[in-house]
């Protein structure tokens, strides 16, 4: 059973006559004898009756609704692709990590409202790994997350490298730590830490550098927000390892500190690469499309300049 089978099928419902549904469909008259014919044989009895008007038979009349709906859904699926295509999609979704949408991202997103008024944008705030997962499952269009090699390498995805940032420390204004323009590793292991949950690119980053050098991650706190790490480190007995980005309204809060890391033995420094991964096909769709766009032109430079007063 094809398509264009039920479509001479209602032709002839609707005009009462084989040579008007030619007409209508624009093909022969032969051909849409040969395709009832075809339907015919496919569902096993006539469905109109021969005679100077094409009347339907009992078969006809009962098979009349259901192709009504099967060819509605298609002209419904069609139009939706169409206007897939053209950009006209009712909605983006995007994941993205917080610092993100605390500090860069607003801007992206009010400019891209003002470019697609008509597309509702949706942002979720979620951690990398998790973010990788919804878009993934395709609960989301495009997200913007700390780099996983081990997530994003799939053939399907397209990753933008946006930017590699510095992780600081973040303590109270009167902790031991805040008194250093680099804080030691040394010094800094020496001290309980609050740091992300379980499913958090910085929570592994963070863990595998405490790894290479040998010593224990002393983790006596997790939480997921960055107001949660300000006002637990605000306390006083806590510090927190924490991306540059994240760090913005801490900078400017004086009873708190943030320092920036000294060289490990090996000379080597604490950073995170944060990226934007899209589907190949989502890509091609011009909302998507624009968007990405957007977070390429307008992200990194803002970061290369805090980065080069801070």
């Amino acid at each position: 059973m094809r398509l264009e089978q039920l479509q001479a099928f209602l032709a002839i419902a609707d005009t009462g006559s084989f040579q008007k549904a030619a007409q209508k469909c624009h093909v022969t008259q032969s051909t849409i004898s040969r395709q009832i014919q075809s339907l015919e044989a496919d569902v096993g009895v006539e469905l109109f009756h021969r005679t100077s008007h094409a009347k339907l038979t009992l078969a006809g009349e009962c098979l009349l609704p259901r192709v009504h709906k099967i060819c509605q859904e298609w002209e419904t699926a069609t139009q939706e692709l169409t206007d897939l295509i053209a950009g006209k999609q009712p909605e983006l979704c995007i994941a993205a990590i917080h610092s993100l949408c605390a500090s860069h991202l607003p801007p992206v997103l009010q400019k891209f409202c003002h470019d697609y008024p008509d597309v509702q944008l949706r942002i979720t705030s979620l951690g990398s790994d998790r973010a990788l997962k919804v878009l993934k499952d395709g609960l989301v269009d495009l997200a913007i997350v700390m780099n996983n090699r081990f997530l994003t390498t799939s053939r399907e995805m397209v990753v933008e490298v946006l930017y590699d940032e510095p992780i600081e420390v973040l303590t109270a204004a009167n902790h031991p730590l805040a008194q250093y323009d680099h804080i030691p590793w040394s010094e800094l292991v020496r001290y309980s830490q609050v740091v992300f949950k379980d499913g958090y690119g910085m929570q592994r980053l963070v863990q595998d550098k405490f790894e290479r050098l040998e010593a224990t991650l002393q983790a006596a706190l997790e939480v997921n927000t960055l107001d949660a790490f300000r006002g637990v480190v605000r306390q006083g007995e806590l510090v927190a390892l924490l991306p540059h980005s994240a760090l913005i309204e801490a900078r400017h809060d004086p009873t708190l500190a943030v320092r920036p890391l000294a060289a490990t033995p090996d000379n080597s420094s604490l950073t995170r690469r944060v990226v934007m991964v899209t589907t190949q096909d989502r890509l091609q769709i011009p909302p998507i499309q624009h968007f990405w766009q957007l977070v390429k032109e307008n992200i990194p430079p803002q970061f290369q300049q805090q980065r080069s007063v801070s």
